[in-house]
């Protein structure tokens, strides 16, 4: 499978909410960066479609899920952070560290200006 089919069969994720196109549609910047994440490991080869599909839908069907699906991108995100972790490209407590820095930074930021790690006051 070439990185293009490899991109498509990854757009098809269980739920991806897409346009009439069939294109994924993102509310927010930082979901699209996580989709894009996403993407490019997939590429890399970093982990199969199987491996993909499996751990989002774990995500997706976990009790405790917004009935209106609007909850979809954080469901991406725990499954793209539980694959890293599982495959060993990063630990969970450098994950945890850097969600910190994020939001002290995010909080550090000005509105309307991109949030950057080294805007947190704790770096």
């Amino acid at each position: 499978m070439n990185a293009h089919e490899q991109s498509h069969s990854l757009a098809r994720s269980p739920g991806l909410p897409v346009s009439g196109e069939g294109d994924p549609v993102f509310a927010e910047p930082w979901q699209a960066e996580a989709f894009a994440m996403t993407v490019r490991l997939h590429e890399k080869g970093v982990f199969s479609w199987s491996e993909w599909a499996e751990t989002l839908s774990q995500e997706l069907y976990r009790p405790g899920r917004r009935p209106d699906g609007a909850d979809y991108y954080e469901c991406w995100v725990a499954a793209l952070s539980r694959l890293v972790t599982e495959l060993s490209i990063t630990s969970e407590g450098t994950l945890d560290r850097l969600t910190q820095s994020w939001q002290r930074a995010a909080e550090a930021t000005p509105h309307g200006h991109p949030i950057l790690l080294e805007n947190d006051p704790q770096r």
